[in-house]
């Protein structure tokens, strides 16, 4: 049965490597926590923890309400041992938001604070500077690549300013696919975002390979499948073989997306400390092996 949805499902909807897969680690001072999964950004070489949190839907309005939901979020992100935030100036008010919370709880210096623009204006990045409440961010990118002959030079320049250490491109659209792979060949950027779930697997033929022939890090958008993962498996237990690399049905979907080793960071969304400590959770203990990705793959096809 195909996997389809006509709307943004979350978990709250329903409520209720190993073997040649390298694991790199690091350890949660915060917590004392076991080692968690660090990857390298190929340019550079600094690990980074390997689950971080978008914040599209979830921080959009800025109200009480919604800044004391997120700076929950963000403690629990830190607690267990993340630091890689992803927000856009066109995200609502996700910024103001995001910048409020980590100004108010001093956490921009235990922050890999993640941006993006639409287009290379002077303005825009100064509205999400001021935004963020912050004087530089550690990774700026052009938002929906749509065109083979978009630049990254004004990014670049910014970079060289030291308004960003990074810069990447994104994109969540299979058509724009054609153009992501051309500015991502002819820039190098350090870093592409894409759409990439265990039922939407297209990045795996075209822009992985790129990306690592290019030396650029991977972000994995939408890696739920905007919802659709958690309403297939709705009322279904997780199935003993795979409780053995992953303890819900997050950690599942992200497990798998880790498991390929090309990818530096997963980013799910989520409006739930709870969800997101579970998130974190995918950063312990084994990934599937080569085998079991297989598996995973045969089992959401038969939903």
């Amino acid at each position: 049965m195909a996997i389809r949805t006509t709307r943004r499902i979350t978990r709250r909807d329903f409520a209720g490597l190993a073997g040649g897969f390298l694991i790199s680690s690091q350890a949660v001072a915060q917590t004392g926590a076991p080692e968690i999964l660090t990857r390298a950004i190929p340019g550079s070489g600094e690990r980074i923890p390997a689950v971080g949190l978008g914040t599209a839907y979830v921080f959009d309005e800025n109200n009480e309400a919604t800044r004391s939901k997120a700076d929950a979020i963000v403690q629990a992100l830190v607690k267990n041992g993340g630091r890689l935030i992803d927000t856009a100036s066109s995200y609502g008010d996700a910024e103001s938001v995001l910048g409020e919370v980590t100004a108010t709880g001093g956490w921009r210096d235990k922050l890999f604070i993640a941006t993006k623009l639409e287009s290379p204006n002077s303005q825009e990045l100064k509205r999400s500077l001021a935004r963020l409440k912050t004087a530089s961010v550690d990774l700026l990118q052009l938002h929906n690549v749509r065109s083979m002959q978009q630049s990254l030079e004004r990014f670049r320049e910014w970079k060289k300013q030291a308004v960003c250490r990074y810069v990447g491109i994104t994109s969540t659209s299979l058509r724009d696919y054609p153009a992501v792979e051309a500015v991502l060949e002819r820039e190098k950027p350090d870093f592409v975002q894409i759409d990439y779930s265990l039922d939407n697997r297209g990045a795996e033929k075209s822009i992985l390979p790129l990306a690592a022939e290019v030396r650029a890090g991977v972000l994995t958008a939408l890696p739920y499948g905007n919802g659709r993962l958690f309403r297939a498996v709705h009322g279904k237990e997780l199935p003993d073989w795979a409780r053995v690399f992953a303890n819900s049905w997050g950690q599942f979907f992200l497990k798998y997306l880790l498991g390929d080793p090309r990818v530096t960071a997963v980013i799910p969304g989520t409006g739930d400390p709870g969800h997101m400590a579970d998130n974190a959770g995918a950063m312990r203990g084994p990934l599937p092996d080569p085998d079991q990705r297989r598996r995973m793959i045969e089992f959401v096809e038969a939903l």
